[in-house]
């Protein structure tokens, strides 16, 4: 079966759970002998890891580029046509010199570079939803020019291609929801996607759902039918931690970590809130706030306001190899989500035998065991909990322990067996293969 798969990022270039979340289960699915996937993100950096995939950017994809062979000689020509009304520019001066000649509302200016491809930025900035519309006809070209199966993507962003290139095909469209807009913005989403998604998810032969939370946000926001969303959760990805380092604290410090973009879904005053009830008992914590967002500035000052600047890091975003640092470091890690599809930080955290507390309103809480569940409100039960694994020992080993354990047994080899059998079932193909 082949596979062709929309996301919008992929490691190392990504600023969340997304991108893991793509690299697990495509570098998983790769180990079908019956599973060829090519993924397509808006722009490729060409230092992305390839788990057996094929991974191609959209920026390098040209829309008005196409051959044509003359049926009475050997001449070719070679052009793609642009769609949807699009006139395609190649910089500032033929945009305004165009721009003074387009009348119609029914035309729109698009910007390509000498070779006929967009131009993309790759990232969630201000451009996002023109890049989203380039993405959407990149994938009718793609969608007229590769041979496929199914279709399969990833979140909002995608929903347009993915619609684009089962139109353009005809093929099954599977479409995987790690976050809604509701998880997001709470009672304050945008309205222009939340239609994105509703349409994506009413165009799907099938709909994945990270977790139950997520299927029943599905289900009771935007009337999906339950038949038609299965729930598959996320995993981790092995890694190979070295012996846990002496920590670099002074003294007896205490470190007590948040890492996840600094939103409202992700509960980050709740975090504050707890920490300064935890240093009225405790003196020798330091809390670490990793991770950037729109919220990050008002967290700092929010801090200042409570005199904890003295006991708080704000690092900003971090990378792979100073996550696993700062792991190493941990004493506690709490994930306090307002609404959590699932959560794969938390996998992570315990991979490297450290003590997790999570909300009960995040998709992860409903597999992990091993864990302090709290609903993420509930500030003093989050002191009370961070408080006793920082003084119990023996509470604390035993969580480091057994959540170690269970987590090494969420594969993404499970998954991926599940989202392959969908596969088959929108194919009509033999689910019968064996793994390489």
């Amino acid at each position: 079966m082949k596979v062709l798969m929309f996301g919008w990022e992929f490691p190392p270039h990504i600023s969340g759970g997304l991108g893991t979340a793509c690299y697990g289960l495509t570098k998983a699915l790769a180990q079908f002998k019956d599973v060829e996937i090519t993924f397509v993100v808006p722009k490729a950096w060409g230092d992305e890891d390839l788990p057996g995939i094929t991974l191609l950017g959209a920026g390098e994809v040209p829309v008005i580029h196409k051959q044509v062979q003359f049926p009475d000689t050997d001449s070719k020509i070679e052009y793609y046509e642009l769609h949807a009304g699009l006139i395609p520019y190649l910089g500032t001066s033929e945009f305004y010199e165009l721009k003074s000649k387009v009348t119609t509302g029914e035309k729109r200016l698009a910007e390509v570079d000498p070779e006929g491809k967009f131009i993309f930025g790759g990232d969630y900035g201000q451009t996002l939803f023109q890049e989203i519309r380039y993405y959407s006809l990149v994938a009718e070209t793609l969608a007229r020019e590769l041979k496929f199966d199914v279709i399969h993507v990833h979140d909002w962003m995608t929903f347009p291609a993915g619609i684009a290139a089962q139109r353009i095909s005809g093929k099954p469209l599977v479409v995987h929801m790690h976050s809604t807009e509701f998880d997001r913005s709470g009672l304050h989403v945008n309205p222009a996607i939340c239609a994105i998604e509703k349409d994506g998810l009413m165009a799907a032969k099938q709909v994945i759902a990270v977790s139950h939370l997520t299927r029943n946000i599905l289900i009771g926001n935007y009337s999906i039918a339950p038949e038609k969303i299965s729930t598959i959760y996320n995993a981790v990805e092995p890694v190979g931690y070295r012996e846990r380092l002496k920590p670099k604290k002074s003294g007896n410090e205490k470190i007590v970590t948040f890492l996840g973009r600094i939103t409202m879904q992700k509960g980050p005053e709740y975090f504050i809130e707890a920490a300064s009830l935890v240093l009225q008992k405790m003196g020798n914590v330091r809390f670490v706030m990793a991770g950037k967002g729109d919220l990050q500035n008002a967290m700092i000052n929010r801090v200042a306001e409570l005199n904890l600047s003295a006991w708080f890091s704000f690092p900003g975003f971090i990378r792979d190899h100073e996550v696993t640092e700062l792991f190493r470091q941990t004493n506690v890690f709490i994930m306090p989500s307002v609404s959590e599809p699932f959560g794969i930080v938390a996998l992570e955290a315990m991979q490297a035998a450290v003590p997790v507390i999570v909300s009960k309103q995040s998709g992860a809480s409903e597999i992990l065991r091993n864990v302090i569940k709290i609903d993420y409100w509930d500030v003093n039960a989050i002191a009370e909990a961070t408080l006793s694994l920082l003084s119990d020992k023996e509470r604390s080993d035993k969580l480091r322990k057994q959540g170690k354990q269970e987590v090494a047994k969420l594969k993404w080899q499970n998954a991926a067996k599940q989202i392959r059998n969908i596969y088959v079932e929108l194919t009509d193909g033999n689910p019968g293969a064996e793994e390489v």
